[in-house]
């Protein structure tokens, strides 16, 4: 009788264990369609904002609805794939004087913590970029999650961050108003 229910719980606690792990989902980041971005702005002289993105970069993503806390992000970006739509400009950006993508050549974000309320979150991680690997913050709206038209299921997310330069070892001086690089980040992943 006692080896009867302890067999009960045991299986009882096996469904519970794993119906709670089915709830987070695996995504892949839509970039060969498109539907994904990360952009870049900084200001320029203190006049105007120079913005641009990074055309090559990957990415993976479980997100769990239930329970947003067990969720997780990890991206790579090819750093040489900046644009500004200026070539000389990006010339120099991948140069020695900025991403040194020789060196470099891929960036790196490994999301460490994630708190959500109402569709808005803060996502934590380690960013290594340019040789340095630093804790960052990202501001997270989610835009929204369903069907797609080919039978896949979609999520995307927005996100928003600040990066000071100089805490990467880019010490380039691009005058007091250019010290911070703001990133614009949109997330679109497919469900796997």
């Amino acid at each position: 009788m006692n080896i009867k229910k302890l067999s009960l719980g045991l299986v009882g606690l096996m469904m519970i264990a794993f119906s709670t792990s089915s709830m987070a989902e695996n995504y892949v980041i839509d970039t060969k369609g498109a539907h994904a971005s990360i952009n870049f702005q900084i200001p320029h002289l203190g006049y105007s904002m120079l913005v641009g993105r990074f055309d090559d970069f990957s990415g993976s993503f479980v997100y769990d609805e239930k329970n947003p806390s067990a969720s997780s992000v990890e991206v790579e970006i090819k750093t040489a794939s900046i644009n500004s739509n200026h070539a000389e400009r990006d010339k120099h950006l991948r140069g020695s004087d900025f991403l040194d993508v020789s060196k470099y050549p891929t960036a790196k974000f490994v999301s460490t913590s994630y708190t959500e309320t109402d569709g808005k979150g803060v996502l934590k991680g380690d960013l290594t970029l340019h040789g340095v690997t630093k804790p960052v913050s990202i501001e997270v709206t989610q835009i929204g999650a369903g069907a797609d038209p080919w039978g896949g299921f979609r999520r995307g997310f927005e996100g928003r961050t600040s990066l000071t330069l100089a805490d990467f070892n880019i010490n380039y001086n691009l005058g007091p108003a250019s010290k911070a690089v703001e990133l614009v980040l949109h997330v679109e992943g497919i469900r796997q």
